[in-house]
């Protein structure tokens, strides 16, 4: 069976400095018709790095959510961007850290019922000390922990950010091993 969406009319509803929220209709595999609303967002990449079994992680404020959570270095594509060098940026940015090599570790669709965000998560084991260069209004803190006390946090739901989550997961599966 195909199926396969066919779009048919769309508009703007909203457009901001992250996203941009699309009414569309659709023709559904059947001939009918339906909605869908879309929230376009240029992606984002995210660092896992590990050093003799400790992970990076960062903890944040985060406004939706209304309370600090623990997630790895990550951060917003900016337009046509390179998905590395964007996730590089961002570990000097939010820890101080810059990767001397990044490994592509998976791609995640955070929510592929409503965005066409993707997150590109690189690994890295080797990193140099720089400085913290955070964002105007960006504040966070960082520290590595010890691997097994991450998957802890992560099955007590201490941890519950996804992309952060399944880079643990993904590297215990395929670089630890």
């Amino acid at each position: 069976m195909n199926l396969t969406e066919k779009k048919i009319d769309g508009r703007v509803i909203y457009e901001g400095k992250i996203l941009k929220l699309e009414l569309d209709e659709v023709e559904l595999p059947d001939g009918s018709m339906s909605k869908r609303e879309c929230v376009r967002h240029s992606g984002g990449a995210a660092v896992l790095y590990v050093s003799d079994d400790n992970v990076l992680l960062v903890k944040q404020f985060r406004y939706l959510y209304d309370k600090e959570i623990y997630e790895i270095p990550a951060g917003k594509l900016e337009c046509g961007e390179n998905a590395a060098f964007a996730a590089d940026r961002e570990l000097e940015e939010e820890t101080g850290y810059k990767a001397e090599i990044l490994i592509p570790l998976l791609k995640i669709y955070p929510s592929p019922g409503y965005t066409d965000e993707i997150i590109h998560v690189y690994f890295t084991d080797k990193c140099k000390r720089t400085s913290k260069k955070p964002d105007e209004g960006e504040f966070v803190d960082c520290e590595f922990l010890p691997i097994d006390k991450v998957l802890k946090m992560i099955e007590g739901g201490v941890i519950s950010d996804g992309k952060t989550v399944a880079a643990i997961y993904k590297y215990i599966a395929i670089i630890k091993k």
